[in-house]
């Protein structure tokens, strides 16, 4: 499985790279990762990760954002299953190993819950609006009610046969919020299956790069078209089967 991460390797983040290389270092089953540089100078990648043969680099001209770094990332992915992450997140020692387990040939994604990891070291538990347990395609997006409202899935914590992360289009294009469109897309492909079990950590701090000063401004027009696309895709795939 390969983990994609983009990151413009910025100073205040770069502990926090290296803590989520550490942590994929201590997961239960082989993997690779593929490092998106967004316009950063990989001479300040730090030497621990340039130095690890499982981590794939690829270093953009410019900076992109995020939803072209990450999607360009995927065109580089080489093996069965895929996983977002951040440069400043961290996975539990299981997060790979459990979800590839769940796995069956009926499956498109295994996704689990996410801890907030705060800044003394101390996690708290969220537990998305989707219920644990098995979700035929499509259904997840049934609990995104509005646009507003909690999104129905973390995004993270989604693990993906790459094929089907292909077909969803990936990242979508949105400057926020794009991980909105890979959570609908995904899900509503293919049946999954959602764990009880925390299986990423987001960290909370101050250079948060998804809630910058500007945040809010756009990020209701960023819910309601990935809102919006993941209802589509519902309602296509619905009247398809009952015709």
């Amino acid at each position: 499985m390969t983990v994609v991460i983009a990151t413009q390797l910025r100073p205040d983040r770069l502990p926090y790279l290296q803590e989520m290389h550490a942590s994929l270092a201590r997961q239960t089953v082989p993997w690779e990762a593929v490092l998106v540089l967004d316009g950063a100078d990989p001479d300040r990648l730090p030497p621990t990760i340039a130095a690890d043969r499982r981590v794939r680099t690829l270093a953009l001209p410019r900076p992109v954002g995020a939803a072209c770094a990450r999607n360009l990332g995927l065109s580089e992915v080489r093996t069965e299953f895929v996983n977002w992450a951040d440069d400043d997140d961290v996975l539990p020692d299981w997060s790979l190993g459990v979800r590839l387990d769940a796995f069956t040939d009926r499956l498109g994604w295994v996704a689990g819950y996410s801890e907030d990891l705060l800044p003394d070291g101390t996690t708290r538990l969220w537990e998305c609006p989707t219920p644990p347990g098995f979700h035929d395609a499509g259904d997840v997006v049934t609990y995104w009610p509005r646009p507003q409202d909690t999104i129905p899935i973390g995004p993270t914590t989604i693990l993906a046969r790459t094929r089907l992360m292909r077909a969803a289009g990936g990242m979508g294009g949105l400057v926020q919020g794009e991980d909105y469109m890979a959570a609908v897309g995904v899900t509503a492909l293919a049946p999954g299956v959602l764990l009880p079990l925390p299986v990423y950590k987001y960290r909370k701090h101050d250079g948060q790069m998804t809630q910058g000063a500007r945040y809010d401004e756009l990020e209701l027009a960023a819910r309601r078209h990935a809102h919006a696309f993941g209802h589509a895709l519902r309602n296509t795939f619905v009247a398809a089967r009952a015709a």
